[in-house]
């Protein structure tokens, strides 16, 4: 699971925000936060580097959410509370990776890193 740099008493770093692109740009398949137009392998590495930095951040607090979520679907105090199984079909996982992630999400919310319930 996404081990939150929180936890370990460091910060979170904070990599190079994601660049939105323009709908035009995005229709060309090779396209890709304009990598392909850069002709110095120096400046392509560093810009490269920047976007997986940023991706595996964005892909770690996800799966925090997601784990987040499993848990509050699956409360036992929720009168509509899912079981195992419906989240991992909702998430499209296997129900043993679905109840790993509801126990991370319980232990997440737990040490109060969780987005505010409704």
């Amino acid at each position: 699971m996404a081990e939150s740099a929180e936890r370990n008493g460091q910060r979170r770093l904070r990599p190079a925000p994601l660049i939105f692109e323009p709908a035009e740009a995005t229709a060309d398949p090779e396209h890709f936060f304009d990598l392909e137009s850069m002709d110095d392998p120096r400046e392509l590495l560093a810009r490269a580097t920047e976007l997986t930095l940023a991706f595996r951040a964005a892909t770690d607090r996800a799966i925090e959410f997601q784990a987040i979520a499993a848990a509050q679907l699956t409360d036992p105090r929720r009168f509509d509370r899912l079981t195992p199984a419906d989240v991992a079909e909702r998430a499209e996982w296997t129900e043993d990776y679905a109840r790993k992630m509801i126990e991370f999400g319980r232990d997440l919310i737990r040490q109060g890193n969780h987005a505010p319930e409704d």
